[in-house]
């Protein structure tokens, strides 16, 4: 299959050149031709699948052009080495719970599935490629961990000083190796400056490989849409999808996800609606109230991965959609909800269920709760264990109510190797020069 940049002023390119390249010529993002479509007798069965199963099936739909099956069975088997389970909150209302993997946060899907894809990509006769991330929170954890080792690749981690959380600060901080963290004085939107600027600077490219891990790589955001798949079936398994609309409500920060659940629509999943729980950082809000897109500096909140005022995958939304505001708004249900609203929702669904969901889950689980229609169920994601926010969370539900996994606790203990950088471009250019 071939993939064209959303600014569609470079030619169309293969697989291989998407993913290693990451962003397109123009700085566009990469788009495959078609999206195939899956027969509705596919979703009659699919909860005799398993997880793995299930995203093998998706993953020949984008990829079987280009990866032979057996090769392709192999990456997705390898990166789904952990479940992302429905858990039910309230009668209606469901969590899918994607932080069972090695950082606990959904990203770890997309990330392991790029650093395998990328792997294999690799001629032994290429220069060491170098993968360039900005964060907001859970992204440089997750590709930081699912890169590490690799041979024939380097990470850089950009993230905001004092705007991630210590643990998540410490999954990408204390790895070494092929890692190098890059704290970066100003927020994340300045992070990613960075790393596009980077990409169209012809003397850098010229000197070294560079891709991007961010979910503006198809090889990370593609993947995405393999929990979509999941949660239906699991939802058909409970029973309630013989009477039941789907609504899906997704925290939305880079949009990442998001997009990824309306390329699993358009591949034929039946979802009703998608709702976009947005927290202070609201462009894609306004933008479906008005019609206009107006991007800014981001806002710092206590629901960080989602602090984003320019969403890169935004362009992917409305290249998919012909730029038609109309069909856009029939598609996604704007909300958006203040440090004080997602506090409120974090206690309020734990004190009458049991359930903690974690500052970014919260947004989505409230979407639903003022939203969902009688004949419908909900599922929310929930894209990160909340014992990466412990402060936050503490203060809400009580000190000793937010339990550390060992997993967390491990990166805990390790070494902290920081680089700090200024904002400035030419001073990061001079940093990676150098390496």
């Amino acid at each position: 299959m071939q993939y064209y940049s959303t600014n569609k002023s470079t030619p169309f390119v293969s697989l291989k050149e998407a993913v290693i390249k990451g962003l397109a010529a123009d700085n566009g993002l990469f788009m495959p031709e078609r999206i195939e479509k899956f027969p509705p007798s596919f979703f009659e069965t699919i909860h005799q699948l398993s997880f793995q199963e299930i995203a093998f099936e998706v993953a020949l739909k984008f990829f079987g052009e280009d990866i032979e099956p057996g090769k392709l069975r192999e990456i997705v088997f390898d990166t789904l080495q952990f479940d992302c389970p429905l858990v039910k909150v309230t009668e209606n209302i469901f969590s899918l719970e994607l932080f069972h993997g090695p950082t606990l946060a959904f990203k770890d899907v997309g990330a392991r599935f790029m650093a395998r894809l990328l792997n294999h990509f690799l001629d032994k006769k290429e220069k060491q490629v170098n993968v360039l991330v900005a964060t907001s929170g859970d992204t440089g954890s997750a590709v930081a961990n699912g890169f590490l080792g690799v041979e024939g690749i380097h990470v850089y981690v950009l993230y905001p000083k004092g705007k991630v959380s210590k643990i998540q600060e410490s999954q990408f901080t204390t790895l070494g190796k092929n890692i190098t963290a890059l704290e970066i004085d100003g927020t994340f939107d300045d992070c990613q400056h960075l790393v596009k600027t980077a990409f169209s600077d012809k003397e850098l490219n010229e000197k070294l490989v560079l891709t991007s891990a961010n979910s503006i790589n198809v090889a990370r955001f593609l993947p995405q849409a393999f929990y979509y798949f999941n949660a239906y079936a699991r939802l058909k398994e409970y029973g309630v999808l013989d009477s039941k609309k789907l609504v899906i409500s997704v925290p939305s920060g880079n949009f990442g996800n998001l997009t990824a659940g309306l390329f699993a629509r358009e591949m034929g999943l039946p979802v009703q609606q998608f709702i976009a729980a947005n927290n202070e950082n609201d462009v894609v809000y306004q933008y479906l109230k008005s019609g206009e897109y107006n991007p800014g500096p981001s806002v710092e909140t206590i629901a960080n991965a989602m602090d984003v005022g320019a969403p890169s995958n935004f362009a992917r939304i409305l290249d998919l959609y012909n730029y038609s505001h109309k069909i856009i708004s029939e598609k996604i249900r704007g909300f958006r909800y203040s440090n004080d609203e997602i506090r409120e929702t974090v206690k309020q669904v734990y004190e009458q269920t049991g359930y903690l969901c974690d500052p970014h889950g919260a947004c989505g689980y409230r979407a639903l709760d003022e939203d969902l229609g009688k004949n419908q169920v909900g599922v929310f994601l929930e894209t990160a264990h909340p014992a990466k926010f412990t402060e936050t969370m503490e203060a809400v539900v009580g000190k000793g109510n937010v339990p550390l996994p060992a997993k967390l606790a491990a990166f805990l203990k390790g070494e902290r190797n920081v680089n700090s950088l200024g904002k400035t471009y030419a001073g990061f250019k001079e940093f990676i020069l150098n390496q």
